[in-house]
């Protein structure tokens, strides 16, 4: 059989139709979802990128692989050690290796090895096609070679091609020429007045006043990337960027379909949708980053259309990321790794089962380090460092009614934050137990530095604060860093 895997960068299932979206932002891909199964609880184990990937690639949580952060020795997979035989175990038995196993020809389109200098991506592909902009392109730049490897290979029997797109990702760069079908479209949307006034209070990289990171400075080469917002206005400029660079995306999805149609390979071709996490739109204050260990930044999209299963199958079990190596090996009937923390729901696909976690650990040590469980309809992120921000040590939100994360419960729900709580520290017990090494990769983040978004912008973000009114936000940063919290 062929496999099309398509990547799609930063991509939030809430802003597709067939999640219940009400722009059209993914006509293509809600075709996939009626002919497949869609996936409604399915979270990266790790954000953002960098460790994201490391995760479903390894199929292993960070604090196995090491890979949290993205810089300093955390933003590197971990050394086997004196074990490792001639070639590393791990990158023998990762995802890609799976189709291998399979017996098929491998081949990723993508520039994200080349990003950030994680060369065991590329572990289990034949060949390779890098672009050469970083994760900087659009898709009109990866859409060619994408049509020409389809051209020369498609036709083949037993391959896989990996399919990365960045649209959806910051800086929002969808090309001029594919204009804003938005533009008179009113977003159904949760930000309000009173919204946007207590944000525009808010301390930390990618508010409102900064959704650059640390200014509100945005080359021009990016005109639907806003630097700030004010008012609403500004909050729909920032959500149409956003939204055209999903419906770009699926425009580039939508041709290779095309092509696989016209080649006539379409119907006994596998697609499997996904992404590698969501992105703050707004939630905890952030605007145009995936920087929390939270519902918008970890929620990722799951679209799987496999030839002989049931179409339009809805599955609402918890799933991570990690679990994709082990359902493709059982269904592509590959024996499973001792390396691999996810579990095989391939069953979910082919007989209809509803299997799943109990719940769910989700971590970030990229802009914070924060790990979080998800578990019923509830959600207890638990902060270490929070990179800049005024975050609460403990968060507690009810996703079910609040998926938008407002209303921080943790202090009104002490029993059910009490049971996050355990649910962490029970996984984190269970973790270092497996573990081959002494030491939680979060520690090494630590003791780095802190988070790698957050170095070294202490000085200039407290001077802007006080400069754009935030006062206030600057003199919790001077008495975190006299706590000894460093940035």
């Amino acid at each position: 059989m062929n496999i099309l895997y398509i990547d799609i960068d930063t991509l939030r299932p809430d802003h597709m139709g067939c999640y219940g979206y009400k722009r059209d932002t993914t006509p293509n891909m809600d075709v996939i979802a009626r002919e497949g199964t869609l996936f409604t609880n399915c979270y990266c184990a790790d954000a953002p990128c960098l460790p994201s990937r490391a995760g479903f690639v390894t199929g292993m949580f960070g604090i196995h692989n090491g890979a949290v952060g993205h810089g300093g020795t955390a933003a590197d997979k971990r050394i086997y050690g004196s074990e490792r035989g001639f070639r590393d175990p791990v990158d023998e038995n990762n995802l890609w290796r799976v189709f291998r196993k399979a017996g098929m020809y491998t081949a990723s389109i993508s520039t994200f090895a080349e990003r950030h200098s994680s060369w065991w991506f590329n572990a289990g592909f034949h060949e390779t096609h890098n672009v050469g902009f970083g994760g900087m392109e659009s898709g009109e730049v990866v859409l060619p070679v994408a049509l020409d490897w389809l051209t020369h290979n498609g036709g083949k029997k037993d391959w896989l091609l990996h399919l990365h797109l960045w649209d959806p990702h910051t800086p929002y760069r969808a090309p001029a020429s594919f204009g804003n079908l938005f533009e008179d479209e009113p977003l159904d949307n949760w930000i309000d007045g009173g919204v946007i006034k207590k944000h525009l209070a808010h301390t930390g990289p990618h508010s409102i006043n900064e959704m650059n990171m640390y200014t509100d400075e945005v080359p021009d080469i990016y005109p639907r990337m806003p630097g700030s917002a004010k008012d609403l206005a500004g909050v729909k400029r920032f959500f149409d960027g956003y939204d055209c660079g999903v419906r770009f995306a699926d425009h580039i999805v939508g041709a290779v379909f095309d092509k696989l149609k016209s080649m006539g390979i379409y119907d006994d071709t596998a697609i499997i949708i996904t992404s590698d996490h969501g992105e703050n739109l707004g939630e905890l204050g952030l605007y145009g980053e995936h920087a929390t260990a939270d519902h918008a930044t970890c929620h990722i999209p799951l679209i799987i259309k496999w030839p002989g299963t049931p179409a339009g199958q809805t599955d609402g079990a918890f799933h991570y990321n990690i679990d994709l190596a082990p359902t493709l090996a059982g269904l592509l009937g590959v024996e499973p790794s001792a390396h691999w923390d996810g579990t095989d729901f391939s069953a979910n696909l082919t007989r209809g089962e509803n299997r799943g976690q109990e719940c769910l650990v989700l971590s970030q040590m990229a802009h914070v380090c924060q790990r979080s469980v998800r578990y019923g309809e509830w959600l207890y992120i638990r902060t270490y460092h929070d990179g800049l921000h005024d975050f609460d040590k403990e968060m507690l939100f009810n996703i079910a009614n609040d998926p938008h994360e407002q209303n921080n419960l943790a202090y009104t729900h002490p029993e059910t934050s009490g049971r996050g709580a355990k649910m962490l520290l029970d996984w984190f017990d269970n973790m270092m137990d497996a573990s081959r090494y002494l030491e939680d990769p979060m520690r090494v983040v630590m003791r780095e530095g802190g988070p790698f978004h957050s170095r070294g912008h202490y000085d200039s973000y407290r001077e802007r604060l006080i400069q754009t009114g935030r006062a206030d936000g600057a003199e919790i940063l001077r008495k975190r860093r006299e706590e000894g919290w460093t940035f």
